[in-house]
């Protein structure tokens, strides 16, 4: 007789199928010790999909999810070369009549690099700065897999026919049943809700 298990005084081997102890695998096959499966890539957290949509892709962002992150992502681009553009005019002998300077310059060059950074991540991860506060993620519609750098550019260049109508491509994932903008659909692309990182 052992007791140097508390849980098993009388030294009972266990059965299968009781608490904490793994379930016999065939031949072959390790055992499980009941650790989580691992989702899928292009259902990270299986809720229902939308219709119309590949089954376990996650569940849709909503339209104001997609303005918040868009606006965060235009004040982190934006923001700083206009506040760097304000210092030039600041400094300036006449702000009537001042010129673009060394600090401004240096903020169309921060603006450049941080918006192909922020391209780079949507491509590479589905997710813009903006969009990971949010908890968003862009992906494709076919698979639900992240675009690529490529597609992710594409993707901006075909906002301008958002804009193009009267900005109604902006509107129109407030009705559209996959949510999505007029650029969304030339590139086949979703915007799905992912947990806040």
């Amino acid at each position: 007789m052992s007791f140097s298990d508390p849980n098993n005084p009388y030294g009972q081997q266990p059965t299968q199928g009781q608490p904490g102890y793994p379930q016999q695998a065939p031949q072959g096959v390790p055992p499980q010790y009941g650790y989580p499966q691992q989702p899928p890539q292009h259902a990270p957290y299986g809720a229902d999909p939308a219709p119309g949509m590949p089954g376990g892709m996650a569940e849709l962002a909503h339209w104001g999810l997609r303005v918040g992150a868009d606006l965060l992502d235009t004040l982190i681009v934006l923001g700083p070369m206009y506040a760097l553009g304000f210092v030039d005019l600041a400094t300036a002998a006449d702000p009537d009549t001042a010129e673009p300077g060394v600090f401004f310059i240096v903020g169309i060059v921060y603006a450049v690099a941080v918006a192909f950074f922020q391209l780079f991540k949507e491509g590479s991860t589905g997710q813009s700065i903006g969009k990971k506060v949010v908890g968003i993620s862009l992906r494709r519609e076919v698979d639900g897999r992240t675009c690529g750098f490529g597609l992710a550019f594409v993707r901006k260049l075909a906002h301008i026919l958002d804009s193009l109508p009267c900005h109604i491509g902006w509107l129109w994932p407030l009705w559209d049943p996959k949510k999505q903008t007029f650029a969304d659909k030339v590139c086949s692309t979703v915007v799905i809700r992912v947990p806040k990182g």
